[in-house]
């Protein structure tokens, strides 16, 4: 009996051993073995390349203007030297920028704490006019068109009287105000100003605007006071602003944002710096068009942005395209978005082929992202 259950396992042990040996200098073995060392290489390559990729978009196709504060501008017609506030280091380099117009006005849609100093929530007049004001508050999938529609009053009206300036960034739980009547709030900014020029200005009723703000429509206002405008509307360059429709992108190809606007480390000198645009990295000759209607107002080269050109645009904008491999527009000619004005290049201060957009209001940046489409 022992020597059976000995015969019995040194069998088994026999059969596993061919199995394995027979495995071991088969093909199958060769192919699991390639398939394995396959994988492996392979793991290793693409982390590798997600690696590298990275580092390449962070490094590559950046440049463009950047000081150790936020830039302020001489007031010339061309660019002009840059003056740097003094801030954090001694060899912050001075880079030439562009041109700066006057300064803005004052902001239309002043606080809602100046406004409420002039619209009485009890305003009330003999025929029935009554000015209230209710709250709110946002929830998950609300848009401003459909609050508006809910309370049957405009867009513009909620957007002017809660002073937004991004429709984009409404968020889940803010609290806004809501009149009980569409019109728009306006702070005057002039001398002169009475209710009966703002309500020529909107072409709406100058006796009602009076009658909700307990106004008399010949006097006039005083420099920095708000008053509500019933029935009226922004303008409509505000309104593509706040809705964030104004400008189209200037690549309507593919492109990778390699660099944002404000602050970030510099790619010259690895220090904090403020970079006055957008870098959009892009193929060597890769077309830019206008990103809004409007005309060149200056092209050349510049020893920081290198081929460069400049469309002044309504409103107080112009906007700069930098670091083109090849300038296409001429000084003079009326531009729109279907308009090629250059190609991307790497001239100027630049680590790769990318585009440097800025856009100016009024002589001072802003962030392309907060306007395009």
């Amino acid at each position: 009996m022992d020597k059976f259950s000995d015969y019995k396992k040194n069998s088994v042990t026999m059969s596993f051993q061919t199995v394995w040996y027979r495995f071991i200098n088969s093909r199958v073995r060769r192919i699991v073995l390639a398939s394995l060392a396959s994988f492996c290489v392979g793991g290793v390559i693409a982390f590798g390349a997600l690696y590298l990729a990275g580092n390449l978009y962070v490094e590559k196709g950046v440049g463009g203007l950047e000081t150790s504060a936020v830039p302020s501008f001489t007031e010339s017609a061309e660019l002009a030297s840059v003056r740097v506030p003094a801030a954090e280091s001694d060899d912050t380099l001075l880079h030439d920028g562009l041109a700066q117009e006057l300064e803005s006005d004052a902001t239309e849609a002043d606080s809602l704490d100046a406004a409420a100093s002039v619209l009485s929530q009890d305003a009330y007049s003999s025929d029935g006019l009554e000015l209230c004001y209710s709250t709110y508050r946002v929830k998950k999938g609300d848009m401003i068109g459909f609050i508006a529609d809910k309370f049957n009053i405009t867009q513009d009206t909620i957007i002017s009287v809660n002073n937004i300036h991004q429709s984009r960034l409404l968020q889940i739980g803010q609290y806004l105000k809501i009149p009980s009547m569409p019109g728009i709030v306006y702070t005057v900014r002039k001398k002169g100003e009475t209710v009966n020029s703002i309500a020529e200005k909107y072409e709406v009723s100058a006796e009602k605007c009076a009658r909700v703000n307990y106004l008399v429509p010949e006097e006039e206002l005083v420099v920095g006071s708000s008053l509500f405008v019933p029935d009226a509307q922004l303008d409509w360059v505000t309104r593509q602003e706040i809705n964030g429709d104004l400008f189209h992108k200037p690549l309507h190809s593919r492109y990778w944002l390699s660099s944002y606007y404000g602050w970030r480390e510099s790619p010259f000198s690895g220090k904090r710096s403020y970079h006055s645009g957008v870098d959009m990295a892009a193929p060597m000759g890769t077309a830019i068009y206008a990103a809004l209607g409007g005309t060149v107002t200056s092209v050349g080269y510049n020893n920081v942005y290198g081929n460069y050109v400049i469309v002044t645009h309504h409103s107080g904008y112009k906007t700069l395209y930098g670091h083109m491999s090849a300038i296409l527009a001429t000084r003079g000619q009326y531009v729109d978005t279907n308009t090629r004005i250059g190609k991307v290049g790497s001239t100027g201060m630049s680590t790769g082929p990318h585009l440097h957009f800025t856009v100016y209001k009024f002589g001072k940046t802003v962030n392309p992202a907060a306007l395009w489409k």
